[in-house]
């Protein structure tokens, strides 16, 4: 069965540009031109995938990924940013309303289907994590593939799937330096050289659910210039984290 992609984008060249080299690619591709109609229409196709402009007539798109984020029916939907927005602030904002990924046009058409392969790969409805039988834990912290949620220090916390994959491939190198390019190539499937400030807002987001106070970390570790590093105790009994 092929996936289905729903395209929102109000450029018609662009959008259909997109839309005939993702069909040709194999994927069965719905269009939308303003937010209104994506939005609707992402509640009404359930798509496996959403591709995101983010200057839309009518609502624009950064409300549209939140409105969809904070519908239960759409909220697990991958979303691909495509935007001529290209700025580091850019980025931070796609991703804090809810974007999986972000592509700045003008793009090369074989870099947006090497994104989408990756975030349909990745995503697949169940975490990599998945793959495994066992239920992955070590001292306060276990990780529940099937619910995308971590049992840390008893409280149960609810992650997006790019928060559950990031602290899973943390954890499997518990206690060592993990690089930037090591963690794209194993969340997000792709290697790129200038996509630093997708990791620095999810790990963000990963510290504001687990540290007690994520503005000094005393788990998930900035290792400046090397990466990110997961430090975990393994006779504490209980956190103050606000969860």
């Amino acid at each position: 069965m092929m996936s289905r992609i729903l395209v929102i984008d109000d450029d018609p060249a662009i959008s259909e540009l997109v839309a005939v080299n993702l069909e040709m690619a194999g994927y069965d591709v719905s269009q939308a031109s303003d937010g209104v109609k994506g939005q609707a229409l992402a509640v009404q196709l359930l798509p496996d995938l959403i591709m995101l402009d983010l200057m839309l007539p009518k609502v624009d798109g950064l409300t549209v990924c939140q409105r969809l984020r904070r519908d239960g029916r759409t909220a697990d939907i991958p979303i691909l940013m495509l935007t001529a927005l290209g700025q580091t602030q850019d980025k931070v904002d796609g991703f804090n309303a809810g974007a999986d990924d972000y592509l700045t046009k003008p793009f090369e058409l074989e870099e947006m289907l090497a994104r989408v392969r990756a975030l349909l790969r990745r995503t697949d409805r169940i975490p990599q994590a998945a793959k495994h039988s066992e239920i992955l834990n070590y001292g306060p912290l276990t990780l529940i593939p099937e619910r995308f949620e971590a049992i840390w220090f008893d409280h149960t916390v609810k992650l997006t799937h790019l928060e559950f994959e990031l602290l899973h491939c943390l954890l499997q190198r518990h206690g060592q330096t993990v690089s930037p390019s090591e963690i794209l190539r194993e969340v997000w499937g792709y290697d790129p050289n200038d996509d630093i400030e997708t990791i620095r807002v999810h790990v963000r987001h990963l510290r504001t659910k687990l540290e007690p106070d994520p503005r000094h970390p005393k788990y998930i570790k900035t290792i400046y210039g090397a990466g990110y590093c997961l430090e975990l105790p393994t006779g504490e009994s209980q956190v103050t984290a606000a969860i």
